[in-house]
């Protein structure tokens, strides 16, 4: 199957899934996260769910986050030059949807990427050896290759993984965890 063809089936399984089946399997994701070896990190970068695109709820990851005093970092997308700005989420930060209905931060303390050590990554699809399949922007390629080398990088997903390798570039970025309902999938 070709990327284009992977999205398509992805968004159609995701638009078929209830909202109480997208909350106990973002419950599940968010309880099989404190398995992982990654909780002596200070800087947690993670994504705020688009809703309309029934994305993982990852509140439950920012509950856990914060309940163990952890500095969360949100993005702000730039679709002129599809790069992204990272802030602090603090009691202060205002987030308001874009024109993607991705939830921002307005402004704020701005964190520099080479101190961000876990990125919390959305997707749409993964293979058995970490490779992921997001909207198509780069956006996360781009981010990711700016982050230190033994970033820790973990995708979020409904799905379980593809067990035919999935079609990718040489700029694709592969994770090293990816945490599903059902289990966590190493690479």
């Amino acid at each position: 199957m070709t990327k284009s063809e992977i999205r398509i089936k992805y968004k159609k399984w995701r638009s078929e899934l209830t909202s109480k089946t997208i909350e106990d399997s973002s419950l599940s994701i968010a309880n099989q996260a404190l398995l992982l070896p990654i909780w002596n990190f200070s800087f947690y970068h993670i994504f705020l769910s688009i809703k309309e695109k029934n994305e993982v709820n990852t509140e439950y990851l920012l509950h856990i986050l914060n309940g163990k005093d952890k500095n969360c970092v949100l993005s702000k997308s730039n679709f002129k030059d599809l790069t992204m700005k990272h802030y602090l989420l603090t009691d202060n930060t205002i987030i308001k949807k874009n024109s993607c209905n991705i939830p921002e931060p307005v402004d704020g303390i701005v964190v520099p990427t080479e101190k961000i050590q876990v990125v919390f990554i959305p997707l749409l699809a993964f293979d058995v050896v970490g490779n992921r399949l997001g909207y198509g922007k780069g956006f996360y390629d781009r981010f990711l290759l700016e982050c230190k080398k033994e970033v820790v990088k973990i995708g979020v997903s409904l799905f379980e993984a593809e067990e035919n390798l999935m079609p990718h570039d040489p700029f694709d970025i592969r994770m090293d965890f990816c945490i599903t309902p059902e289990k966590i999938y190493r690479f």
